[in-house]
């Protein structure tokens, strides 16, 4: 009797104490991926360095004021931009506990995510038709090379969405289901940002 109720007395001390593992797994989690995004930063420093250095190299081709449409890219833009907005109603459906909630909005920025991506391809095989593909000069290979591989990470993220659509459906928001959203919202909200610099550096300085 007596070892039963030590038993029971230790049982609260226990569950606290696996919760607070969970909670610093998910810590950890996160925490690492921070890591992996700022490695993740180098390569698209490197990346719009190349571009910087080979944009002058059009080898008598086309410039990027001759073939960059703005508006298509714009709307473009405005996908991404606002795939992060509903990627934030997620994580805000989340912290309130709303499964339903959160598989709608994830949808949806799957949806505006693939509408990016679409889009982007749409673009690369316009330019390819045009023979402007990214053997056509040093130009045109940093430009396929800094956004494809922008647009390789985005197809990335709509696969987690796809992951984490299933495993909040299977299993419920709990301490496994609750880091990896969070780091897939660090991952998106990144994306959008390298995108703005793309805008901005290769389209927008593209087009002067």
């Amino acid at each position: 009797m007596a070892t039963q109720t030590m038993t029971n007395q230790h049982a609260p001390a226990a569950v606290q104490d696996d919760h607070a593992e969970h909670h610093d797994d998910g810590g950890t989690t996160v925490f690492g991926f921070w890591v992996y995004l700022m490695s993740d930063l180098v390569i698209f420093g490197s990346l719009f360095a190349t571009y910087a250095v080979l944009s002058g190299g059009t080898a008598g081709g086309p410039s990027g004021r001759e073939i960059f449409e703005l508006p298509f890219v714009l709307v473009e833009t405005f996908l991404l931009l606002f795939s992060s907005f509903t990627y934030g109603m997620a994580v805000l459906a989340m912290n309130a506990d709303r499964a339903g909630q959160i598989k709608a909005w994830l949808g949806i920025t799957f949806l505006l995510g693939a509408g990016f991506v679409g889009m982007e391809l749409y673009e690369f095989h316009h330019l390819i038709a045009e023979g402007f593909g990214p053997d056509r000069s040093a130009f045109l290979t940093g430009f396929f090379t800094l956004v494809g591989t922008h647009g390789l990470h985005v197809s990335f993220g709509l696969i987690w969405i796809l992951v984490m659509l299933v495993q909040v459906s299977t299993k419920g928001l709990n301490d496994m289901t609750r880091p990896r959203i969070m780091c897939l919202s660090l991952f998106w909200h990144f994306l959008d940002i390298v995108w703005i610099c793309v805008f901005s550096f290769v389209y927008l300085m593209g087009v002067l």
